[in-house]
């Protein structure tokens, strides 16, 4: 600003700081994300990491989000989910190599597994989602994600198996130890059944056959990953073959949800009871899975369906569901993905399963599925690019790999369909696999 023809410089306070807390690392502004890595390296060097929420909170902050700003930052790879793959695997083989502090691998572990806080991320996405869409079409978009869903399948099936024994692992190798762990949802749901299952009809110790598994399923779940990035790029570059998070055409929320929000129309209580709704309907499916053995996500998940079907809740509580919803996408989804890959990512036994036989059948078996889907979806009216990384999640590592590939894919809307493909898809491989198995005895 010119005064008398001298130029007034502004004051660094507050203006200047203000400059810099507009600087974000992820959500968290520059100056506190500094703040924040120099209160833990302080604890640290004192020799104690406090487990409480509170330091927990800053500790995955500062991780989470400073893997996921590197990896956006990289050139090419950033355009294909490299924020959501840093953010997992970086960490992980952090860990593994003891370049994190021990106390800090301690602390996170033992606060991830014990608050189990993945299935709070996983509700409170589902119900937002759910309760944000259009009615009809949400009922239709369910029932048609099984088309190309299994028609993905059974092509990935036979297309890896193929490839598998082409390459020389063998036909009965190749299906039942790649294909069927990378579509067999997950690890708890998927590898650790599937091992237990195998072990008994191979007679083989459980331990063994797990270990084989394993690294089949992280390696599917990274490609996944990789392919989901780069289909959000091509959707950038093709915008008629996205519908940027919708499944099908016509696809839009009952209310105007972004224009509430602007507004201020969106009432705290209105958030915070669609918070609990969504801990109150995950309590249910855990009840669920404790009388009837039924996966507690895939039960909360058809309960959400039913209270939006049946217009159980208001429209005020749908409008704070989806303030829900964003929240834990935007603010939990990479603080969370460091968690996992401190916690129960392997880094050892992803690297197992980089020898080129087993790499290019993993990724045919992907690619297959993918594709499939793609052009299936399409054939149904629905985006293909949707439809592919739905089906991209049936390869994904369960829960958390449902959050990272929809994450790379920036489609977190996406999550309750993602659930479909992981926990259903997962639980018919399994079944269907092990039937198999004993037939081939």
């Amino acid at each position: 600003m010119a005064v008398n023809g001298v130029t007034e410089r502004k004051a660094f306070w507050p203006e200047g700081w203000w400059k810099l807390m507009d600087l974000r690392i992820g959500v968290v502004p520059l100056p506190v994300y500094l703040l924040l890595a120099a209160l833990i390296t302080g604890f640290v060097l004192t020799g104690k990491v406090p487990g409480e929420i509170s330091v927990m909170i800053a500790v995955l902050a500062v991780g989470g989000f400073g893997c996921a700003e590197l990896g956006k930052r990289l050139p090419v790879v950033r355009h294909i989910g490299a924020g959501a793959i840093f953010a997992t695997f970086v960490p992980s083989c952090l860990a593994f190599y003891h370049l994190l502090p021990d106390m800090v691998v301690k602390s996170v572990t033992e606060f991830t597994k014990s608050t189990n806080f993945l299935y709070l991320f996983i509700a409170s996405i589902i119900v937002g989602s759910i309760l944000c869409m259009d009615r009809t079409v949400l009922i239709k978009g369910f029932l048609k994600i099984f088309v190309p869903l299994a028609a993905g399948s059974v092509v990935a099936a036979v297309v890896g198996t193929m490839v598998g024994t082409v390459l020389g692992l063998g036909a009965h190798h190749s299906f039942f130890f790649i294909v069927a762990p990378i579509m067999a949802g997950g690890v708890g749901e998927g590898a650790i059944p599937l091992s237990v299952g195998y072990s008994s009809i191979l007679h083989q110790d459980q331990g063994q056959v797990f270990a084989q598994v394993l690294p089949e399923v992280m390696l599917g779940s990274l490609t996944a990953i990789v392919f989901s990035g780069i289909l959000s790029y091509v959707g950038k570059r093709r915008p008629h073959l996205t519908g940027e998070g919708r499944l099908q055409p016509g696809e839009h929320a009952e209310f105007d949800v972004v224009q509430s929000e602007g507004s201020g129309r969106v009432e705290v209580g209105n958030i915070a009871a669609a918070g609990i709704t969504a801990v109150a309907l995950y309590l249910v499916g855990m009840m669920c899975q404790r009388l009837f053995d039924f996966p507690a996500p895939v039960a909360m998940l058809f309960l959400a369906l039913l209270v939006k079907l049946s217009r159980a809740v208001s429209p005020g509580i749908q409008e704070g569901a989806y303030v829900v919803y964003r929240f834990f996408a935007t603010a939990v989804t990479y603080p969370l993905l460091f968690a996992i890959g401190v916690s129960i990512t392997p880094w050892d036994k992803l690297v197992e399963a980089f020898n080129l036989p087993n790499l290019v059948t993993i990724v045919a078996t992907v690619a297959s599925l993918m594709a499939t889907g793609f052009f299936v979806g399409r054939r149904l009216n629905m985006y293909p690019i949707e439809a592919a990384i739905v089906n991209a999640c049936h390869s994904g590592q369960g829960g958390t790999g449902d959050v990272a590939i929809l994450t790379a894919a920036n489609r977190m809307q996406l999550m309750p369909f993602a659930q479909i493909a992981t926990r259903i898809g997962g639980a018919i491989t399994v079944t269907l696999s092990l039937i198999a198995l004993a037939h081939l005895q």
